[in-house]
């Protein structure tokens, strides 16, 4: 479907171009094209004849001047015995004062545009037209619908998603209330507006929200903090416009913001562009967490590092009605991981999943799995198909001393 619309589109940009080569070259090439049998004569005759008040009319027509004699009585020699007028051509001289000239000597003035003007107008039209183009392809570009895209099946549930045990058995019931608004609402409960959650880069706030929305079976609109950020004024604040319309016309839906304190800053007025920018953002996600309605089904999840950061009006109670804290993988949830990242891999007997959990104290989800794939790396590089103690402990150092 696509390569037909390209197709199309060549086949259309081919045309527009044909066709505007063709009028060009009628405008060039107008006068030998369409020559005319109209008679040549000395510019100082015509000069002689507007004076002597001979001349009815002159078109001015680019660089030739028609002009029209006054109708004359024809000798009886005429067979047809009708009045004639007759009609010859002579070079324009271009002069600024060649109209003034002939309308004082009662001479009727038409003029018609010449081809280089025709032409000049044709290239100006053909520019503006470009121009415009190239304005409407950068605005749709920055706030294009497509900008925030719809998933409607993320193909995650909470089964991927290891630990946060009592953060799962939480939004449980959010999305009961999400699903069945109705009944919840004759019991006097409102679906929270917004959740934001917090925790160290790696420790899966993206996955948990993918595996919230494919557990909840709703729609899903993943969005960054980048995604709102624009080189031009006010583009930034339509996105989040966009994106909140989008959501709705898509309810039930979860919108998902990560790097959520890249936009959520707290507002100062120092006068800057960028700060000036930043408080408008800041100020339409207010007013578009404000405008929910109880009953609509959206869910804002935001993910953050620092919800130090945040401006304190965006995460009141109201907007944001829960705030969850995304910690390192407990023990058991370490061991889970290792079963996890270790599927494809040999390892050393010796080498168990408990012994490796106790080594990743602290560690986030995405630094064990980096360990684990750098002591794969370790192996091989010593010749080795199986992974031992010596491997983890060199990976480890590896990322300690990167820190």
């Amino acid at each position: 479907m696509r390569k037909m619309y390209n197709k199309k589109k060549k086949i259309f940009i081919v045309l527009v171009a044909l066709a505007v080569i063709c009028v060009c070259g009628y405008f060039l090439f107008e006068e030998d094209l369409l020559k005319d049998s109209v008679p040549v004569k000395e510019y100082s005759l015509f000069y002689n004849e507007v004076q002597s008040g001979e001349l009815e009319s002159v078109t001015i027509d680019g660089k030739w001047l028609y002009c029209v004699k006054k109708v004359t009585e024809l000798g009886t020699n005429d067979l047809l015995g009708e009045e004639k007028a007759l009609e010859y051509k002579t070079q324009n001289p271009d002069s600024p004062l060649l109209k003034e000239f002939l309308l004082q000597n009662g001479v009727s003035v038409k003029e018609k545009k010449g081809t280089d003007e025709i032409i000049s107008i044709v290239l100006d039209v053909i520019f503006y037209g470009f121009f415009i183009l190239v304005i409407v392809f950068a605005f749709r570009k920055f706030i294009s619908p497509n900008t925030f895209k719809v998933v409607h099946n993320t193909g995650k549930t909470f089964k991927d998603v290891v630990g946060m045990e009592q953060l799962k058995k939480d939004m449980i019931q959010v999305m009961d209330v999400m699903q069945h608004p109705d009944e919840w609402a004759k019991k006097g409960v409102r679906m929270p507006k917004g959740i934001i959650m917090e925790g160290e880069p790696g420790n899966g706030k993206t996955l948990f929200a993918k595996a919230l929305a494919g557990e909840a079976n709703v729609n899903f609109i993943p969005a960054k903090a980048t995604d709102f950020e624009s080189m031009f004024m006010a583009i930034g604040p339509l996105k989040v416009k966009l994106l909140f319309k989008k959501a709705r016309r898509r309810a039930p839906c979860i919108v998902f913001i990560d790097e959520f304190d890249g936009i959520g800053t707290r507002r100062n007025y120092t006068g800057s562009a960028i700060e000036t920018e930043n408080t408008r953002i800041v100020t339409a996600l207010l007013n578009e967490l404000d405008g929910f309605e109880n009953t609509r089904g959206v869910l804002v999840l935001a993910a953050t590092n620092s919800i130090s950061a945040l401006d304190e009006a965006l995460i009141r109670p109201g907007r944001f009605d829960a705030r969850v804290k995304v910690p390192f993988p407990d023990e058991k949830s370490r061991v889970e991981l290792v079963k996890m990242y270790l599927n494809c891999k040999l390892t050393n007997d010796s080498l168990t999943p408990e012994l490796l959990a106790r080594k990743f104290n602290g560690y986030s989800c995405a630094k064990i799995e980096s360990v684990l794939n750098r002591a794969g790396l370790i192996a091989g590089q010593n010749e080795r198909s199986v992974i031992d103690l010596s491997d983890i402990e060199n990976a480890i150092r590896e990322f300690s001393n990167a820190r």
